[in-house]
């Protein structure tokens, strides 16, 4: 009882209003059919003629007569309805099949627009919000009003998404300039030689600082430019980009006693070079930095996979537990650490990298790695 109750939920809205009209359509030919029943024999009975002997029967025939012509007149009723019924029915049935199919098209014009709209919907990303919107040709009724409402509100999204990475860009600007004359301050008083040991290693520790805190700058900085549209789009070969991401991780790796295994195929598509190779560095940068003490190893392939671009990276290491891999992906979030602890990064970089695949119109996922470490897989559309 409690599936049949559920019944109408699963049933699509275009269904239900084509029942409900082929319903009220087969209820009115319905009510049609009883009151044309009703309408005929009253009809026949009111035109039937009345009888008129002339007054040359006797009045025993004459009764006689006037008995036959009223069974006569109710089976003539009678016959007609029967007749009437056995052909409505017919009717009616096909009426209703007739009913049925005109419905599903009626509520299937009515749903169009819906139907566009959820299209229009599903398109839509961060990065197409500056120029995609629903825009709904047709009368100016109820759906067009939801679409032009849910277009305004696309349109302040748009505005408030463009608001905050106007704020980011613009703050890390801000913050590079004091971190550029720090740095330069440090590098002096480091170049004195009157200078004692001890604010040798007051500078070099507050160089690690700010060699910190400008890795975080620049990061903030990458990855608010990665959430915007792109700009450059020209045709590559992912290939070459992430060979010029190995060669630029290959000495940071073997500091770290990392090995890297490449298999690089062709795989032609359009997008910006400098964000590929930047997202493609930080997948091999983490893959370093978070690797086995000794003896780590790297994967990196690239090629085509079911007509879509493929870029992934595997690397040994500890274990990640599998809740915590989509996390990874929120900016300043580390695995196993605390949000301030920046040694080993600031935790951008997979956010970057998550940022420069969807503007690409791509996506990125990871799981872990049986044995220990990650594999975290890029797909970007062919071209």
């Amino acid at each position: 009882m409690e599936r049949v109750k559920e019944l109408p939920g699963r049933v699509s809205i275009r269904w239900r209003l084509t029942i409900t009209y082929s319903a009220l359509v087969f209820a009115a030919a319905a009510v049609l059919l009883f009151s044309v029943y009703a309408i005929v024999g009253n009809a026949i009975d009111d035109a039937w003629p009345t009888l008129d002997t002339g007054g040359w029967l006797s009045q025993a025939q004459e009764q006689q007569t006037q008995a036959i012509w009223d069974a006569a007149r109710l089976d003539a009723v009678a016959r007609a309805r029967d007749a009437l019924v056995q052909s409505s029915f017919m009717a009616l049935a096909g009426v209703g099949i007739l009913a049925l199919i005109i419905g599903y098209f009626v509520a299937d014009r009515a749903m169009r627009p819906v139907a566009q709209m959820t299209a229009s919907a599903r398109k839509l990303s961060e990065s197409t919000l500056a120029h995609q919107r629903i825009d709904l040709k047709g009368p100016d009724d109820e759906l067009k009003e939801l679409a032009d409402t849910f277009d305004d509100m696309l349109t302040r999204l748009n505005v408030a998404f463009d608001a905050q990475r106007r704020f980011v860009a613009n703050a890390s600007h801000e913050l590079r300039t004091p971190l550029t004359i720090n740095r330069t301050v440090l590098e002096i008083a480091l170049s004195d030689p009157e200078a004692s040991e001890d604010l040798k290693a007051l500078g070099r520790t507050l160089l690690e600082v700010n060699a910190r805190n400008e890795k975080l700058i620049e990061g903030l900085l990458l990855l608010a430019r990665s959430e915007r549209e792109l700009a450059v789009r020209k045709p590559l070969d992912v290939r070459e980009v992430a060979q010029t991401a190995v060669d630029q991780v290959l000495p940071f790796a073997e500091q770290h006693g990392v090995t890297f295994t490449t298999e690089l195929v062709s795989a032609p598509t359009v997008g910006d070079p400098v964000l590929l190779e930047r997202s493609i560095s930080n997948l091999l940068e983490n893959a370093v930095k978070y690797n086995i003490p000794e003896n780590g190893k790297v994967w990196i392939r690239t090629g085509m996979v079911d007509g879509a671009l493929v870029v992934q990276v595997a690397n040994t290491g500890q274990h990640v537990p599998a809740y915590e891999v989509n996390s990874l992906f929120e900016p300043f979030r580390r695995l196993n650490a605390d949000r301030v602890d920046s040694a080993k990064g600031a935790g951008l970089g997979l956010s970057i990298v998550r940022a420069v695949v969807q503007a690409h119109g791509g996506n990125v996922n990871a799981v872990p790695r049986e044995g220990g470490g990650l594999v975290v897989t890029m797909r970007l559309p062919r071209r």
